[in-house]
């Protein structure tokens, strides 16, 4: 029990220290990708997503770790992925980003947290039993991309490896843009830790390796996966409710962990301030909570789990997950900014 609890407030606060400081926001990136024709966040996640999967075949091969893909609930991946996108445009921050923003002090991040947790734990109710079968029937036999081809994963490793490469080379040839910066106030390593900005590059490298340490660190414990927030967060309000220790695993400390790592970046880097919200705010903030918590219940995971883990383990789960969880981003987008600014046009044109 000391060693789950250790390891797993281990990791997740690397993790949420990490996230925090380098401004990983998921959420963000993606809508960056519509509205800005900016691709460099999703380039980024590629990256972590390349360590990760290099690393994890690795240990499997080595017999350090295990991992069985299982057969492929295509339905609710589609349907869940399209949901839980639309739900962190509202929320402001996908599941991990919930998390972590929560540690900054910001309070529509804390209604969204409690929202997501909530409709989680009923997805895992007995209430849900039968929408869960009903999507668990629309199943193809492989999830795994290899042995639906019936290949071994190193080729597919290695095209996503050259894709990637490409991707993040042509990004870094771009001009650099000239962005003002204030005199730095501290000097060696706190400067790098606290103040300075963090490139996205870096910032991926680095949750890259936390997703990889993650592997030999859960399944030490009895939990066979690594990276996931929905589930452990589902299982806090479970416990909380039921006080059944069974709810308590290593995820769940390591969602707690990232709570805490990104408070202590943001106190140490000088940007922990509670904020409040307003109710325009608070009402999104929470109907994007309950959005998150059924949609990545139904898909098999969140922008961590399928976008992060699943992807690196390179399953249909993962990269149509992936897919629709951008599209469903890009929707809520042109709802929420786009429209609203095109209206805005119009009437200023007529005007």
């Amino acid at each position: 029990m000391l060693q789950m609890i250790i390891s797993g407030l281990f990791c997740g606060a690397l993790l949420g220290f990490v996230m925090q400081r380098g401004r990983f926001c998921l959420t963000g990136g993606f809508r960056d990708m519509y509205i800005a024709k900016n691709n460099r966040m999703f380039y980024a996640l590629l990256i972590a997503i390349c360590i990760q999967s290099v690393g994890v075949f690795a240990l499997i091969q080595l017999g350090v770790v295990q991992y069985d893909a299982g057969a492929f609930p295509w339905l609710g991946t589609v349907v869940g992925g399209f949901v839980f996108g639309i739900g962190i445009v509202y929320a402001g921050g996908c599941a991990t980003g919930t998390w972590y923003r929560a540690g900054e002090g910001l309070i529509g991040s804390w209604i969204a947290l409690v929202t997501y947790m909530v409709m989680s734990a009923v997805m895992r109710s007995p209430h849900a039993a039968g929408l869960n079968q009903f999507l668990k029937g629309y199943s193809t036999e492989h999830n795994s991309i290899a042995e639906t081809f019936n290949l071994s994963v190193w080729p597919l490793i290695a095209v996503l490896l050259v894709v990637t490469f490409w991707l993040v080379l042509k990004e870094l040839r771009k001009p650099k843009l000239n962005v003002a910066t204030l005199p730095p106030r501290r000097r060696g390593l706190a400067h790098l830790l606290f103040e300075k900005r963090w490139h996205p590059f870096f910032t991926a490298v680095l949750i890259g390796l936390i997703a990889l340490l993650a592997w030999p660190l859960s399944e030490a414990t009895g939990r066979m996966f690594g990276l996931g927030i929905t589930s452990p967060s589902a299982n806090i309000l479970q416990f909380l409710v039921a006080g059944d220790g069974k709810f308590l695993n290593w995820g769940v400390f390591l969602v707690l962990g990232i709570f805490l790592g990104s408070f202590i970046a943001a106190k140490a880097s000088r940007e922990f301030r509670v904020r409040a919200a307003d109710a325009a705010t608070t009402l999104r903030s929470a109907s994007g909570g309950v959005l998150m918590g059924f949609g990545a219940s139904i898909a098999g995971g969140c922008s961590i789990g399928n976008g992060l883990v699943m992807t690196a383990m390179l399953t249909w789960q993962g990269w149509i997950g992936l897919a629709f969880m951008i599209l469903g981003v890009w929707t809520a987008s042109w709802f929420l900014y786009v429209r609203p600014q095109r209206k805005a046009r119009v009437s200023a044109a007529a005007a």
